[in-house]
């Protein structure tokens, strides 16, 4: 069983950074793909980033240069960097994982985590 747990939210600046982890208290994360997907009020969840147990990259057109996802096998965790953050950024970030990034990419993952909350103030 993966039993995922994001940290590191919290309220910053326009074009500050934060960085969120996701790490797993069960099964390793190593032969898994990981992505973060974001949902903001009123709106639909929306992929941001996902690695592949291979540590292949993906990320969303709206993030692309700002955002860095990373893994990290020997601590069972995945972080997503967030540079230059920008007010539109703001949402609620779930960390998911899945045996195939294309379930992670399309929000129909197996596993999730609970959210952290990502607030960027103008």
């Amino acid at each position: 069983q993966v039993q995922l747990v994001e940290s590191g939210g919290g309220l910053v600046q326009a074009g500050g950074s934060l960085r969120l982890s996701c790490a797993s208290s069960g099964r390793t994360l190593s032969s898994y793909a990981v992505g973060w997907l974001r949902q903001a009020p009123g709106k639909e969840r929306e992929f941001v980033a996902g690695i592949t147990w291979k540590g292949i990259t993906t990320y969303a057109d709206s993030v692309k240069g700002r955002f860095t996802i990373s893994r990290d096998n020997a601590k069972n965790t995945v972080y997503l960097q967030m540079n230059s953050l920008k007010p539109d950024d703001t949402a609620v970030y779930y960390c998911a994982a899945d045996t195939t990034i294309r379930s992670v990419i399309t929000g129909t993952s197996d596993y999730w985590g609970q959210g952290t909350q990502v607030t960027v103030s103008s």
